[in-house]
């Protein structure tokens, strides 16, 4: 006997029904607005007809409040698997035509099981969230779902690369689970994430604010930190995500996607000895210098507008994906500072996590001095790169380019803080600190005495830096492996991560570190 069209066709209106979200109106007016609908977002971001859906006929509990006479289709999320680049990926979209994507028991429900389904499988997960927060209606179950997605964030995390887009209202508890999650991306126009919005704060506090200080895209990459990349629209945040996860490997067993077919480039680069100015003191591009070590087009920067001192991405040299670490002179002349020394050691340990290995490029003066540094934990701040570095167990090539001075030297990623190699330019300084700092504490009688004082401290502070600051003492002691010419970065850099993609190191057992938060 043939299936019964009734049944077919109550599953057609059921389909139709969950599909239609808020209605073509309410669609129109998003698009109006610049924003995709919660669909259209997992639609632009798999390979078109890979999502396969979990939970389309999903509805809430609710009976309280009216809500029993309220359909909520999806309940508010959608959640399922697609494919991009050949590879399964989890993803959620809240539907804030749905209940305003308010999160309740059963919306938290589909999240928590897409991700113990993403742990499961060792897939990425993308979430868009588009939200007005907990469903009051469902009271303590509402913070509840919270408190179970939170908790998989932490399960997951280190475990399967987790991608959070905020792209629309990301409010109160609802922004913890993006902040647990490895990178955030928010749209630049239609997107807002704050624990307490300016009228709470005037109300509590007195202070007058705006949603643009403390809540937009610009504030959180530029002020706060707390997100990573900041997409024009809707679809530039696809692109963005899609581009990301070709960096990454699926899970934590597994390797980047190297393209290990491309041959290695033995040949000068001369071009990268005209970017390094004559004088030492002299600013330059490092962005520069990383588009000559990398492959052409490869650099992707994360957080470019927060602590722009020092410059993290990710990037390929001959098909190895990579992550660099680099001092930016152009910033404070490449200091380590507070804000730095955060955004650098979480960078090193999510590509320790996922097998990631790190090219640091060293011009660093030192930690920033001063008063305020030094109030704010400074001394915390910065052992956090120290921690990060020496817990990790990549490949690890570190490049001198210039000053290379005290504590902030060994931040960097120095041999005696697991360095697999390390390389020296021979305009390399490495020395407890600056000639100039140096020689007013060792030579500053010898300097008072003398009849042009000028004219002996800058022979003094030449003389010290060609005996104690050169490159070829460290090299004569083995603290650099060797000085080689600009010209040859890349070539070596390359040739060492070749031969480091097999590296295996234990460390003692145990459940985790304790790094100085």
């Amino acid at each position: 006997m043939a299936m019964d069209n009734k049944l077919l066709d109550e599953l057609a209106r059921r389909q139709a029904e969950a599909l239609a979200s808020g209605g073509p109106e309410r669609i129109a007016k998003r698009h109006a607005k610049g924003q995709l609908s919660a669909r259209e977002r997992l639609d632009g971001l798999y390979a078109k007809g890979t999502f396969q859906e979990f939970g389309l006929h999903a509805q809430h509990e609710t009976r309280g409040f009216g809500m029993d006479r309220k359909s909520l289709p999806t309940d508010g999320v959608i959640t399922g698997i697609g494919f991009i680049d050949g590879r399964p990926v989890a993803g959620f979209s809240q539907d804030f035509m749905i209940a305003g994507g308010s999160l309740g028991a059963v919306h938290a429900r589909k999240i928590c099981e897409l991700m113990d389904h993403a742990a499961r499988g060792g897939m990425p997960l993308v979430g868009f969230n588009d939200s007005g927060g907990a469903r009051i209606q469902e009271g303590v179950e509402s913070l509840s779902g919270y408190g179970q997605v939170f908790n998989r964030n932490v399960l997951m995390s280190g475990v399967v690369p987790q991608i959070a887009v905020i792209c629309g209202p990301c409010a109160g508890g609802a922004v913890y689970s993006p902040a647990m999650m490895d990178f955030l991306i928010m749209t630049r126009h239609t997107a807002s994430m704050f624990i307490c919005g300016p009228e709470v704060i005037r109300a509590v506090t007195g202070q007058h604010t705006t949603m643009e200080e403390i809540g937009s895209a610009e504030a959180h990459a530029r002020d706060s930190g707390n997100i990573h990349f900041i997409a024009e629209d809707d679809r530039h945040a696809l692109a963005l995500v899609r581009q990301l996860l070709s960096y990454l490997p699926s899970n934590n067993m597994m390797d980047p996607p190297h393209r290990l077919d491309e041959e290695i480039s033995l040949h000068d680069d001369l071009a990268v000895e005209d970017l390094l100015p004559a004088d030492s003191k002299v600013a330059y591009d490092v962005k520069e210098i990383i588009a000559r070590i990398a492959d052409e087009d490869s650099f992707l920067e994360v957080q470019k507008d927060f602590a722009a001192n020092i410059v993290i991405g990710l990037g390929r040299i001959d098909g190895v994906i990579v992550g660099f670490v680099a001092n930016q002179p152009l910033v404070k002349a490449g200091t380590l500072d507070i804000d730095a020394s955060d955004k650098a050691a979480r960078f090193i340990r999510f590509c320790n996590i996922f097998n990631i290995p790190l090219v640091t490029l060293v011009d660093v003066p030192g930690f920033l001095p001063g008063v305020a540094q030094e109030k704010q934990g400074i001394i915390r701040h910065g052992a956090k790169m120290l921690f990060a570095y020496g817990a990790s167990t990549v490949p690890k090539i570190t490049v001198i380019m210039r000053k290379a001075y005290g504590g902030a030297f060994l931040a960097m990623c120095s041999r005696d803080m697991g360095a697999d190699l390390v390389l020296a330019w021979p305009t390399a300084e490495i020395a407890v600190m600056g000639a100039e700092g140096a020689v007013n504490i060792l030579y500053r009688k010898e300097i008072d005495e003398a009849e042009d004082q000028a004219a002996r401290r800058r022979e003094l502070i030449d003389a010290y830096r060609a005996e104690f600051a050169s490159p070829y003492q460290s090299a004569a002691r083995m603290f650099v492996h060797d000085v080689i010419q600009p010209r040859r970065t890349r070539a070596a850099v390359s040739l060492a991560l070749r031969s480091l993609l097999s590296k295996r190191e234990t460390r003692p057992p145990k459940k985790h570190g304790n790094i100085p938060l």
